[in-house]
């Protein structure tokens, strides 16, 4: 795929440093100096106003398969993706500030279906979409990451295997899982693999789930959870990102906490938040931590704009008692290093902003609907043809190590076992490791 960005920024870097060597990359902006710091990569560079429709004209934009504004200023971005779109079929990305900015390019999607308000295919909030990420594994407690499949009737769960686990040092043929769970990966030191029966569940290893939304409910209950639902919840930082997860969070019965250092903002949040105690102090202040017992929180999350400073709340709190801590990262590389020393859930925004974006302009045409582990695992979505000769799961000889995991047939969802059935015209979910996608692909189109 041909892929332009608008705006030479961290955000723009990190989409670049994942694609580049796969897809063609160029990277406009009017600043020469932004341009050199992406000299390591093998991309094309240009040095002008992505406005300017020769700028356009230049970059080849009429062969172009999608067009990412990521500047600054949304209004830029939205005039950006209008006119890429005029002169292309390019699919338009238009990156956004701010909230209000993506309500009203969405409203005019929605309710003015005008040419103009066609141009842009995607907006992506960042804040508004790591606040939604940090929400769904807040809702299924102790879980490390949460996916949704098939319209949320069928979804994957991860879980960090603990001391009091009932699955360690067990071989996974020796667990017992309901008939709507299947797992499908074990991540072991950072690294990814696919299980077998032999497979042994370790200390600080992390079991990757699939099943339906009732399955891995009662897999959760009966494995991972042992003190019930969430209740208490702190949030560490008022900007953006904490003031919509909070928001979010109210129309929930968990009790709030808000932690902000800054005393304006702290007016801004209470004026607007009704059901959550602002805290005027900085999270770091131990004194305010024992004072407001956030340590009995049952999930702290710790979201300033500096790593810094979130790794010390995380510790902090999760020292006094906190039994679950997720934390705000600047980079993916970041995350591995903070689970390390004790911090459960490490999250970045720049790296769900590139898997969105990975999701919506090159995954979905690739088959992909899913990226976890840090790009090392892949959900992928495939019909079987209509030359398909019906046989048991059983008698589907992959070529390589991978998890038929779920099969759409209709509107039916079925976890399959050994003897299942599978036919011409279903859909099957299968979970495989990022480098083993081209031979499950190419094996599946081929098999009648």
């Amino acid at each position: 795929m041909k892929i332009v960005i608008y705006g030479a920024n961290e955000m723009a870097s990190a989409i670049a440093a994942d694609l580049f060597e796969d897809h063609d990359v160029i990277i406009i902006d009017p600043c020469q100096k932004k341009l050199d710091s992406f000299s390591r990569l093998d991309i094309g560079l240009i040095c002008a106003d992505a406005l300017n429709i020769n700028t356009l004209k230049n970059a080849d934009i009429e062969s172009m398969d999608a067009f990412v504004a990521l500047t600054e200023d949304d209004e830029i971005n939205i005039i950006a993706c209008l006119m890429a779109k005029q002169v292309s079929d390019a699919q338009t990305i238009c990156f956004v500030s701010k909230k209000e900015s993506m309500e009203s390019v969405n409203s005019l999607k929605d309710e003015y279906k005008t040419s103009y308000a066609n141009c842009i295919d995607n907006v992506i909030w960042p804040q508004g979409l790591l606040a939604q990420e940090i929400f769904k594994i807040i809702a299924v407690p102790n879980a490390v990451d949460v996916e949704n499949f098939a319209h949320g009737r069928a979804r994957l769960f991860e879980y960090r295997i603990k001391e009091d686990s009932e699955l360690l040092n067990k071989k996974l043929k020796d667990c017992y899982f309901n008939s709507e769970v299947l797992v499908v990966g074990i991540v072991r030191d950072d690294e990814l693999f696919i299980p077998n029966g032999n497979s042994e569940f370790m200390l600080n290893d992390k079991a990757i789930l699939m099943g339906t939304p009732i399955g891995l409910d009662i897999a959760a209950s009966e494995l991972f959870e042992s003190k019930g639902r969430v209740k208490k919840i702190a949030i560490i930082g008022g900007g953006s990102v904490g003031f919509e997860l909070a928001s979010a969070l109210e129309k929930t019965a968990m009790n709030l906490k808000l932690v902000e250092n800054d005393y304006e903002r702290c007016e801004m949040l209470s004026q607007n938040l009704k059901k959550t105690l602002i805290l005027n102090e900085s999270g770091t202040s131990l004194e305010l931590l024992e004072q407001e017992e956030i340590g009995k929180s049952d999930v702290v999350i710790a979201i300033t704009n500096n790593d810094e400073k979130n790794l010390l709340c995380s510790l902090l709190t999760k020292q006094l008692g906190a039994k679950k801590v997720i934390t705000r990262v600047s980079q993916g590389i970041t995350a591995n290093l903070f689970e390390h020393v004790g911090v459960d859930v490490a999250i970045s925004q720049r790296e769900a902003c590139v898997n969105e974006i990975k999701n919506r302009i090159i995954e979905s045409r690739e088959g992909i609907i899913a990226t976890v582990e840090r790009g090392q695992g892949e959900i992928l979505e495939i019909q079987l043809n209509k030359n398909f000769q019906s046989k048991t799961l059983a008698e589907i000889k992959m070529p390589t190590p991978c998890v038929i995991a779920i099969i759409r047939r209709g509107s039916k969802v079925i976890i399959p076992k050994g003897q299942t059935v599978i036919k011409a015209g279903d859909i099957l979910l299968i979970f495989t490791k990022t480098d083993d996608i081209i031979k499950v692909k190419e094996y599946l189109s081929n098999a009648v």
